[in-house]
């Protein structure tokens, strides 16, 4: 899920649902979150979760699929179904996993998911992924300085916004805690807030354009 928001109780159908939520995770797991809307899921997706994956050196990365985008209207998101599935064709390599654990959960903002599964797996090393686009608009997030102080976030860069998100609000307000690349190995475990910036090579594909060209009609 892309938006944070206040700490809240999760509804009691949250709170089992956490219980349930078919991840097979063991103690000690170091293990990647990186939640979107996936409307649809694209080879930036993979790019971004291989990425994390490979420099974090990470056991898993879970694609938390979101059931709706709170800041769009429910007409311009997919199904979840057919959402889980675009994700599920792009996530195929080893570690790789694609949830609708949030729905499970219950959960409305990111800091309930995120609170939810530390509680659900307390000794498995939780890391935030997101892209470097994310982070250029990481500060209109409700409650996103929560987010920051409660897990570690690895911040991959994008195509177009790399530099525009080293510099946005929430890079500067938590610069002194971010580590260079070369520790990102370190970041799974460390105590937040601490994050990485890891650049490599950009792949272009958006979930923006791939909806305009679904859109225009065909000859």
């Amino acid at each position: 899920m892309w938006f944070a928001g206040p700490a809240r109780r999760l509804p009691a159908a949250g709170r089992k649902g956490a219980l349930r939520l078919g991840l097979h995770l063991e103690p000690g797991m170091r293990v990647g979150l990186f939640g979107g809307s996936f409307n649809p899921a694209h080879e930036g997706h993979a790019h971004v979760a291989e990425t994390a994956r490979r420099r974090l050196g990470l056991d898993k990365v879970i694609w938390l699929v979101s059931p709706q985008n709170p800041l769009k209207s429910s007409h311009e998101t997919a199904d979840l179904s057919h959402r889980l599935a675009g994700a599920r064709r792009l996530a195929n390599e080893r570690g790789m996993i694609v949830s609708d654990a949030e729905t499970r959960i219950g959960a409305q903002y990111t800091i309930d998911t995120v609170r939810a599964l530390q509680a659900r797996y307390p000794r498995v090393k939780f890391v935030w992924i997101m892209g470097a686009d994310s982070l250029a608009s990481f500060h209109r997030w409700r409650g996103w300085t929560q987010i920051m102080r409660e897990i570690p976030v690895a911040v991959v860069s994008r195509p177009w916004i790399a530099l525009k998100a080293r510099y946005a609000p929430a890079a500067r307000r938590f610069a002194r805690f971010r580590r260079p690349s070369s520790q990102a190995r370190l970041l799974p475990g460390a105590k937040p807030p601490v994050w990485v910036f890891l650049r490599g090579p950009f792949n272009f594909q958006s979930s923006t354009a791939l909806r305009e060209r679904q859109r225009r009609p065909t000859s």
